[in-house]
């Protein structure tokens, strides 16, 4: 009986674990651990990563669409009084060439009424143009500028929003219907530009900054206008 009791003592004795082995057992499961909350960490970066990407794809493309869409509205009006005393409107497009973002300024067929019954067409005054952050003096903004009612002053005034943000080049150019160039600048209101006229069609190009694991990217489109000639709708003689 003696026996028998030390027997299944020794058997109880050696399916116990050492001290040894339940320090490797603990290595090996914080060695799991940190492996796995690694690939989990790495993930999480990575989607987070995409998301950024995603945005600045998503804001670039957006502006884009919306400079074509207003630029292809573009006009310019033929309806001046006689009397320069009179004159209480004045339409525009004139670009300035400077890098590395140019400026626009133009009137369109593109305001978008948003308050019933208020006193608005579908005209208004469009800039687009440059804009340092004051908080970051490295960053450059892309602009808009827009007045729904257009006055004598066709690139002042209305109200300033940031469309794209740190960027890096907003360049524009212009086929001239009657050389069929691409040219750097336009200006219908000066005779010594392009005097009452409009472009054929506007090359844009618009390129965003490097952000954190974004690299830097660049679209181009170009964009036909409707009306090349100003709009006239008096009775003929």
């Amino acid at each position: 009986m003696i026996g028998i009791i030390n027997k299944r003592t020794r058997g109880t004795h050696n399916v116990g674990l050492t001290l040894l082995e339940v320090m490797i057992a603990i290595a090996i499961l914080a060695m799991l651990s940190t492996i796995i909350y690694g690939a989990f960490d790495g993930l999480a970066k990575t989607k987070q990563g995409l998301s950024h990407k995603n945005e600045r794809y998503h804001e670039a493309r957006a502006a884009m669409r919306r400079l074509a869409t207003e630029v292809s509205s573009a006009f310019l009006s033929a309806h001046v009084p006689l009397n320069p005393n009179l004159i209480a409107a004045r339409t525009i497009f004139a670009s300035k060439d400077s890098s590395p973002v140019d400026r626009l300024d133009m009137t369109t067929f593109s305001h978008r009424r948003v308050t019933a019954n208020s006193r608005e067409s579908d005209q208004n005054e469009l800039s687009y143009f440059g804009s340092v952050d004051p908080k970051k003096p490295n960053k450059t903004d892309l602009a808009r500028r827009e007045q729904a009612i257009i006055d004598y002053e066709p690139q002042r005034g209305g109200v300033v929003q940031v469309l794209v943000e740190d960027i890096e080049l907003f360049d524009l150019k212009f086929l001239d219907p009657l050389s069929g160039l691409w040219i750097n600048s336009w200006d219908s209101s000066q005779g010594i530009g392009q005097p009452n006229r409009l472009p054929m069609m506007v090359r844009m190009t618009l390129s965003l900054k490097a952000s954190g694991k974004v690299a830097a990217f660049r679209l181009t489109q170009k964009v036909p206008i409707a009306m090349t000639t100003p709009l006239n709708f008096g009775i003929p003689k």
